[in-house]
């Protein structure tokens, strides 16, 4: 059996495995910096901790407007991620016979970005894969990105607009 931590983005609902969450925060601030790659959101200082944060509507090209939204602090390649959803649904628990593989083509995701579609009754939730949520190029970026964001957080850069 697995355990997963089930959120929307917009109509669509995902999981993550329940032991690459490390916490879910209400929004923060999220600081903005210039020439980030598209993927990033921008970034978070939690605790003193420089964290990228992954919008989950641009990576997967969906629409929304949440009510409520969430950043949720999941273990990416070694290093805290923060992913932004819209919210969080509850924690499942799936057996292996419940978890298909991943169609070749399903909607604009990469199948290598999933572990595979979990079946609740009528209910279908994309089970993402954190480790391959982000290419080798895209993890490289992430990184380069962070360490150049750290002194500029120190200075105080532009806030998100966004709330």
């Amino acid at each position: 059996m697995a355990q997963y931590a089930v959120f929307s983005v917009g109509e669509e609902e995902f999981g993550v495995d329940i032991f690459r969450v490390v916490e879910i925060l209400n929004p923060i601030k999220i600081f903005t910096i210039p020439d980030l790659p598209e993927f990033l959101a921008g970034v978070i200082n939690l605790r003193g901790a420089v964290i990228p944060v992954l919008d989950l509507r641009k990576r997967f090209q969906i629409e929304s407007k949440p009510d409520r939204e969430r950043i949720m602090i999941v273990w990416v390649g070694g290093q805290r991620v923060g992913l932004y959803i819209d919210a969080v649904r509850e924690i499942l628990d799936f057996e292996p016979d419940e978890i298909g593989a991943p169609p070749g083509i399903f909607k604009g995701f990469k199948p290598e970005y999933l572990v595979g579609l979990g079946r609740r009754g009528e209910r279908v939730i994309v089970l993402l894969n954190t480790d391959t949520i982000l290419t080798a190029q895209e993890k490289l970026a992430l990184k380069e990105s962070k360490e150049r964001m750290e002194p500029v957080l120190e200075k105080g850069p532009e806030e998100d607009t966004r709330k």
